[in-house]
């Protein structure tokens, strides 16, 4: 039995007006809809959550943690992304599971130098998130709990009163989603360059 071309021409018609109609809106309009919805609504996110200085000058986005060292700053949780840590182009984790020796060997040596570098005693609990990486690599976020235990190290080696660096942890620590779900975490991307007024003062 002949198919017929008459039928066969209009199916054919139709199937490139449909293509041609999910290209413009698939390919075109939902992308342009979803890009000026977010430059419109919510510009500071959707342009990569850039952080500048009041001079102008990029010192990073809020989203990604940076390498900050030294007994003078807060120190953002251990990375494995790059040979230096916190190398957006190298994110990843260690990928140790969890009865890795050399996982445990890592853990309890980072264990020691928090407790050493925070003068903290011997029976003191260390925060999880002090001593292991994100999947990433790159999380800004520290648990509030980690923090509170440096601050007395950055208030001594700053000069500053601990109840003034309270107020500025406070200023960039995020509460619970909805205030049940997670616990409050501080970005300390955000907090090390406040210190160093790169934010416009502390």
């Amino acid at each position: 039995m002949r198919f017929p071309m008459k039928e066969f021409w209009s199916r054919l018609r139709v199937a490139f007006l449909l293509t041609a109609l999910l290209v413009v809106v698939l390919g075109g309009l939902y992308p342009l809809a979803v890009y000026w919805t977010g430059q419109l609504l919510f510009p500071f996110q959707a342009n990569g959550s850039l952080v500048r200085a009041p001079d102008g000058t990029l010192l990073g986005s809020a989203l990604l943690g940076q390498n900050f060292r030294g007994p003078r700053y807060f120190h953002p949780r251990p990375s494995a992304a790059g040979e230096a840590g916190y190398d957006a182009t190298a994110s990843g984790g260690r990928n140790l599971g969890p009865t890795s020796k050399k996982l445990m060997d890592a853990v309890v040596q980072s264990v020691a130098d928090y407790r050493k570098e925070n003068l903290l005693s011997p029976d003191q609990r260390i925060p999880a998130d002090a001593v292991t990486g994100s999947a990433s690599g790159l999380d800004p976020h520290i648990s509030l709990a980690n923090a509170l235990l440096q601050l007395p190290r950055v208030a001594r080696e700053r000069k500053m009163r601990q109840e003034e660096l309270r107020e500025i942890l406070a200023r960039y620590t995020s509460k619970p989603w909805l205030g049940l779900l997670g616990e409050p975490v501080v970005n300390v991307a955000l907090v090390d360059w406040a210190l160093d007024g790169k934010l416009g003062g502390r």
